[in-house]
C-alpha cells in the first residue's frame, strides 16, 4: 500500500506564492501519512510569456525550496517547472518572434516535471514531449519539446511521468508501462473550453483502463484572479479497472488515497490485455 497526496492548488503567477503553497499542501500530505505528493503542471508560475523569464535550472531557488519542503516533512514530490532550454532548438520555435517577445530571458524553456525523493534529491526531470498547439494555442512558441520517456522510482513505485497534453497520446503511457511503470504521475494545467472537462475524465480513465495501471491525476485548481482558462481542478485517482478512487472536483484540496498493488495483479490477471498485444 502507498499513500498518494493529491495537491490540487491554485497556481499563481508569481513563484514564492507558489512555493508557499506547495510547503503547506506537503504539510498537509505528511500529516496524513502520504508518502507522494503531487502537484500541478506550471506550479513554478502560471502559463504565458512570462515563463521566458522565470524559467530556472533545476538547481535554482524554486526547485531548491521544493527540495528542502520534501525533505522536511520527508515526502517524495512530482511538480511541474519551466527549465531554460538549451541546445540549438531552443531558438527555434514556429514564430521565433513571439517566443523572444515576452521577455528578456531564455528564447524557449522546457516544461519539466520534476521527481524528488524524500531526502530532497532529484530522482528523474521529463520534459514534456507533446505540446499544446489545439484549441488556439501554440505552447511551441515558449517551450521546447522534450523526446525520452521517463520512469523513475518514488515510494517504492515505478513512476511514469506524463504532463497534460500527453494524456492524449496513449503510445506515451504505452511506452512507460513497458519500461514498467505501475502509476503514470499526470500533471496539468488543463484548460476550460466545450468537452475539454469531459476530454480529461475520459482521457485519465482511458489510460488506465488500457494499461491495466494505476493513475495519479493532479491539475490546478482555478484561479480565479487570472482569467486565462487554465485550470479545472478535477484531479483524480483512478485504479487499473478504471474505477475513480478519488475526483477532487473543482475547489483547492490535498486529498490523500491509497494505492494498493494487489489490485494491479488481480485485474492483470483477470484482464490480460498487455500479454495479449499483436501489435
Amino acid at each position: 500500500m502507498t499513500r498518494i497526496a493529491l495537491c490540487q492548488i491554485p497556481v499563481s503567477e508569481d513563484p514564492g506564492v507558489n512555493l508557499r503553497q506547495v510547503r503547506t499542501s506537503l504539510a498537509r500530505a505528511a500529516e496524513d501519512g502520504a508518502e507522494l505528493a503531487i502537484l500541478p503542471e506550471a506550479t513554478l508560475t502560471r502559463y504565458g510569456k512570462r515563463i521566458l523569464d522565470l524559467a530556472e535550472p533545476l538547481d535554482g531557488p524554486f526547485v531548491t525550496g521544493l527540495a528542502e519542503a520534501a525533505r522536511e516533512h520527508g515526502v517524495s514530490v512530482v511538480a511541474g517547472v519551466f527549465e531554460p532550454a538549451t541546445g540549438p532548438g531552443a531558438a527555434q520555435a514556429g514564430d521565433t518572434g513571439a517566443a523572444r517577445a515576452g521577455g528578456t530571458g531564455a528564447a524557449r524553456v522546457y516544461n519539466t516535471a520534476v521527481a524528488l525523493g524524500p531526502d530532497g534529491g532529484i530522482r528523474a526531470a521529463y520534459r514534456k514531449i507533446h505540446l499544446f498547439d489545439s484549441f488556439g494555442a501554440r505552447e511551441s512558441a515558449l517551450v521546447v519539446p522534450g523526446d525520452e520517456p521517463v520512469v523513475t522510482e518514488l515510494a517504492g513505485l515505478r513512476v511514469g511521468l506524463v504532463t497534460c497534453y500527453d494524456i492524449r497520446f496513449p503510445e506515451l503511457t504505452r511506452a512507460l508501462v513497458d519500461r514498467g511503470a505501475d502509476l503514470f504521475a499526470v500533471i496539468a494545467a488543463w484548460g476550460s473550453g466545450p468537452m475539454k472537462e469531459e476530454h480529461w475524465a475520459t482521457l485519465v480513465r482511458a489510460r488506465a483502463v488500457e494499461n491495466t495501471t494505476w493513475v495519479a491525476a493532479v491539475g490546478q485548481a482555478p484561479n480565479p484572479d487570472a482569467g486565462d482558462g487554465f485550470g479545472i481542478g478535477r484531479s483524480m485517482l483512478v485504479d487499473p479497472m478504471g474505477v475513480v478512487r478519488a475526483d477532487l472536483g473543482p475547489a483547492p484540496a490535498v486529498q490523500t488515497c491509497v494505492l494498493d498493488p494487489q489490485i494491479t495483479i488481480v485485474t492483470r490477471n483477470a484482464l490480460p490485455c498487455l500479454e495479449h498485444r499483436r501489435l
